[in-house]
Formats: structure tokens, C-alpha cells, sequence
């Protein structure tokens, strides 16, 4: 209201107007606020809820859009409060995507995100004199990157950083601040995540070329006609990274952020299907679920861990599959024991930071006492009642080779090397070479071969060559007639199809690679392939070496298998 002018001098119509906005503005920060008090775990607790903020933020939005000089001149709404609820829409679509694994929510936010800064929303927030303002300004940077960079945006993530950079520099230097050093240690992060990719590839003017490795059309070979797999599907899949000393950022590992895309297919425009413009609509999704539900965890504490897998499991539809990802620093046995049971090999490292029992952290008593802030291999056997499908990328996966298969159901564990070459060790904080391998066997095969930039059509050559030597894969596992039935099993499932072939195609290429000496260096499964009619097969090396001929470094490999060995 302005200067003199009373309420009573206002129109009703207008005045409705405003009360209307205050009602809706009020209403969806309820609403958006009670959404963190939700379980994040399970299916179906939170989707009513969800779906009343949307429905709230949506008529919020479109009101705004519909009375906008009435509500600039009777309630002085400013450009930052239209941007903070384009934010949180942004906001609402990314949790939706990380509830239901739709990637193509990611877009949604990225549109809203995208608006807010092509329109300068947030604009006029430095010139008042509130640092709370600013942090608003800041925090949206950091949610804007974090979905840009699971859209594979690297051009935009580096400029937004550039902008965020600026943006933290101006907010220390006016307002004396404690936050400073988080804020720097959030641009230090992810100017590494970016940088962690060990290849560039290059076009002809030298620019990086994005290459996204989300599940594309084409990319899994089929299966062929009359090939008996089985039916199980991936449903769910844990997401857990507890490395040390890795590359992260916003609760993302590098590990995490590359085994999620593997799980994902290519994201769809939501905006392209639906004529609706402007409308939230989340209950509008595809008619089938594409990618498996994920729940990403980092640095779990074992209650949160065994909570979430509970909560997978007791949900997993019929002829579903669970997977497990665990990326973690080992931990290893510390006494000898007569009985060697799954509880004796030690495993991979659980949070301890919030594991308190009365008080106080609880120390082992004495070496015959296990390892506490450990998942051990036992701490997955009720899980095997269903079918399970285990990765472990540490240094001490070889722990959950000592797995039982107690109830009959399809069970493989991927089992990472424990030991690398110096010159692999000394790139772990950019992330795991086995992942790197399941996410992108191209960009492992490139960088443990030195390479660190390529031409794009070299790069292209190289992945139309990768392709047919899957399907030879493909072939070699449904062929061989002393397989384990479990990794058939799972052969139906394309998600899974992919990891398996991968896999294999990293146990070949490093067994054949002059730098991988010892029999730790190379990955082994749970239960074991036929290393003849695989791993070790004839054919593969032969296309191990034609790729290494193709990028010139076949001096790094062994010519002759025999010699490798």
C-alpha cells in the first residue's frame, strides 16, 4: 500500500487479491517445509503429500503470473520473492526426480532453475542490506549446478561456477560473515568434480565434447532369439559411497554420481509431451517407471544402511531385483579366528560419526570382537531371500567373495580389485577404475591407458567398436555351458545386462594390461564365471588388443596371452 492510502481505500476485488496471494504463499511453505519431516525411504508415504505441494505451488505460481500489477503495487512484491518460488518449484521437481528416479524431472527443475536466472530474479538482492537474502541467492547457485551437472550441462556448470565464484566474493566482502570458508569449500568442490573426468574428449575446433553415458536405444545388445534368461527386473538399487578422500559434492561422490547415470536411461522432456504450459504436473509421469528406483546414500551409518535396505526389500516387487552398490573404504579383520564365517573377513566401512550407544561411541573390547561400523557380508544374507545383485568397489571387496547362497535365489556379487598400480592409485580421488569401468568402459579403457584427450571421431570409432564387441559378450555368457545359472538370471534385466558385459570387459582388458601384475589387480565375482569361456576367452582378447591397435598403445598390452600369465 502506498503512502497515505488506507486499506479501506482499496479496491475489495484487489484487496482479495492480496489476501488470496498471502493465503498461498503461507499455505506452500507449510507444505514445503513438512516435506522434510516425510521417510525418505518406502514408496508410498510421501506421494499425497507431494502431491498437494505441488498442486499448491502451481496455483501459487499462476496467480503470481495472473495478478502480478495488483500484487506489485498493493502487496510491493519484488522480483527475488517470484524467484524464490520459482526456486522452490525447481526445488520440489528435483526431490520428485530423486524419489521416483525419473530423470525426466531433472529437466522440469532445470527449466524453472534456467528461468530464474534468464530473468534475473535474484538481481536486485545485492543491493539490500540483507546477508539472508544473498545465502537464498547462493544456495540456489549451488542447487542450479548440482542438477546441471546430472544433465551432463559441463559448458553451464562452468560458467554458473564463474558466476557463483563472483557471487561469494561480493557477499564476504560486505557483509563479515562466519560462513565464508564453507562457501569457498563448496566452490572447491565442485570445480573437482568437473575436473575429475581423466579424458577429454575433442572436437575439431578443440572444444570438450559432453559424451553422456545414461542408457541409451541401441546401446544394450539384445538378447537373441530363443535365448532362455530369466525375467527379473531391476526394481531397486542402494547407491552408497563412504570413500575417503573422494572427490564429492553435495552429498554426491564421484563413485555414486557415475554408477546413478548407469542406472538411468537418457532423460525424456517432460515439456515436449504435455501442451500444458507452465503446470506442475508430477502425476503426469510415464506410463511406466523406466529406471529403477534408487535411494542414493552417503556416508551411511550402519542404522541408516540396514534401514533402507529393509525398506527396498520389504517393497521389492515380485520378480524384482534388489542391487546393492557399495562404494567404501575397507575394513579389514583384525584377529584370526578357528571358524571362518561371513563375519570373519571384515568389510566395508559405515559411518560412525552418529552411531552412538549410551552416549558415548562404543570402542571393541578385545580382538575377538568384530568390527562395529562395518557392513559385513553376514549383515546381507537375510537380503538374499529375494534376488540380489551386489557390487563392491574396495579395497577389501574380496571379503564378499566368502558369500553363502542360503535360500536358492539368484545371488552375483561384482567384485572390485583390491590393489592397483601406482599410477592408478595416485587418480582414486577422481574416482574408482572399476566404476569407471561399469559406467564407462571406454573412459577406463582411455585413461588406464594414459590417454587424456581424444578426437571425437576416434572416440566415435572406438564406441561403434565397443558395441559389437559387447554383443560377442553377451554371446560368450548365454553360450557357455558351465555359467552359474544366477548370472542368466539376471540377463533379462538390459540395467544389468550392461553392468555384467562391463564387467567382463574389465576383467579381460586388465588381465592383458603390462601394469596389472598381480591376481588382486583384477576383478572376481561371487559366483565365479567361466574364465575360459569369458574373462579369459580367446575372442575377447583378440578385441581387447584390435581396440588398443586402434588407439595406438598395443605396446601396453600383452600380444600373446600366454605371456600374461
Amino acid at each position: 500500500m502506498t503512502g497515505a492510502e488506507t486499506e479501506d481505500d482499496i479496491p475489495l476485488g484487489e484487496r482479495k487479491t492480496v489476501t488470496d496471494f498471502c493465503y498461498l504463499l503461507d499455505k506452500s511453505k507449510q507444505l514445503f517445509n513438512g516435506l522434510r519431516d516425510l521417510p525418505q525411504y518406502g514408496h508410498k508415504q510421501w506421494q499425497s503429500y507431494f502431491g498437494r505441494t505441488f498442486d499448491v505451488y502451481t496455483k501459487l505460481w499462476k496467480f503470481q503470473q495472473q495478478h502480478r500489477q495488483v500484487l506489485d503495487s498493493r502487496y510491493g512484491l519484488k522480483r527475488w520473492q517470484i524467484g524464490e518460488v520459482a526456486s522452490k518449484i525447481g526445488q520440489l521437481y528435483y526431490h520428485y526426480y530423486l524419489r521416483t528416479s525419473e530423470t525426466s524431472y531433472l529437466n522440469e527443475a532445470f527449466s524453472f532453475y534456467s528461468a530464474i536466472r534468464q530473468r534475473s530474479y535474484y538481481f536486485q538482492v545485492n543491493k539490500e542490506d540483507r546477508p539472508e537474502l544473498v545465502v537464498k541467492k547462493l544456495r540456489y547457485y549451488a542447487r542450479y549446478i548440482v542438477v546441471c551437472l546430472l544433465l551432463n550441462k559441463m559448458d553451464l556448470v562452468k560458467v554458473l561456477v564463474k558466476e557463483l565464484s563472483e557471487e561469494i566474493e561480493d557477499y564476504t566482502q560486505r557483509f563479515n560473515t562466519e560462513d565464508q570458508l564453507e562457501w569457498n569449500l563448496v566452490l572447491q568442490e565442485v570445480a573437482a568434480f568437473v575436473e575429475a573426468d581423466p579424458v577429454m574428449v575433442l572436437n575439431d575446433n578443440n572444444a570438450v565434447v559432453v559424451t553422456s553415458n545414461r542408457l541409451e536405444e541401441g546401446s544394450v545388445p539384445p538378447l537373441e532369439q530363443g535365448m532362455v534368461v530369466g525375467q527379473l527386473v531391476l526394481a531397486d538399487a542402494l547407491i552408497i559411497g563412504n570413500s575417503n578422500n573422494q572427490v564429492k559434492f553435495s552429498e554426491l561422490t564421484i563413485d555414486m554420481f557415475r554408477m546413478l547415470q548407469a542406472l538411468e536411461r537418457e532423460p525424456v522432456n517432460l515439456a515436449t509431451q504435455t501442451s500444458k504450459q507452465g503446470a506442475l504436473e508430477p502425476n503426469e509421469k510415464p506410463a511406466k517407471r523406466e529406471n529403477p528406483h534408487k535411494y542414493l546414500l552417503y556416508k551411511p551409518t550402519f542404522s541408516q544402511l540396514f534401514t533402507f535396505l529393509s525398506a527396498s526389500f520389504k517393497e521389492l516387487p515380485a520378480n524384482s531385483v534388489l542391487l546393492v552398490y557399495l562404494s567404501a573404504t575397507g575394513v579389514f579383520p583384525t584377529g584370526r579366528s578357528d571358524y571362518e564365517g561371513p563375519y570373519d573377513f571384515g568389510g566395508v566401512l559405515t559411518n560412525t560419526n552418529r552411531d552412538v550407544v549410551n552416549g558415548e561411541t562404543v570402542q571393541k573390547k578385545n580382538q575377538a570382537q568384530k568390527e562395529m561400523h562395518c557392513l559385513h557380508p553376514g549383515d546381507l544374507f537375510p537380503f538374499t531371500r529375494k534376488p540380489l545383485f551386489v557390487i563392491v568397489d574396495s579395497s577389501n571387496s574380496t571379503a564378499y567373495k566368502n558369500f553363502t547362497n542360503l535360500f536358492g535365489q539368484p545371488l552375483v556379487c561384482l567384485l572390485s580389485p583390491t590393489v592397483y598400480p601406482k599410477s592408478v592409485q595416485d587418480q582414486s580421488q577422481r574416482g574408482s577404475l572399476f566404476t569407471l569401468f561399469l559406467y564407462c568402459p571406454l573412459l577406463a579403457f582411455f585413461s588406464v591407458c594414459g590417454l587424456s584427450r581424444v578426437r571425437r571421431g576416434l572416440w566415435e570409432r572406438a564406441q561403434e567398436f565397443l558395441l559389437k564387441v559387447y554383443h560377442d559378450i553377451g554371446q560368450m555368457i548365454t553360450r557357455s555351458r558351465t555359467i552359474d545359472q544366477a548370472f542368466l538370471q539376471f540377463f533379462g534385466d538390459e540395467f544389468l545386462r550392461l553392468l555384467l558385459i562391463r564387467f567382463v570387459f574389465c576383467s579381460a582388458a586388465l588381465r592383458l594390461h603390462k601394469l596389472f601384475r598381480e591376481s588382486r589387480s583384477f576383478p572376481e565375482s561371487y559366483p565365479e564365471l567361466p574364465k575360459q569361456d569369458t574373462v579369459e576367452s580367446s575372442v575377447l582378447q583378440k578385441h581387447v588388443l584390435e581396440l588398443a591397435a586402434m588407439l595406438d598403445v598395443q605396446s601396453l598390452f600383452w600380444e600373446d596371452s600366454l605371456e600374461a600369465y
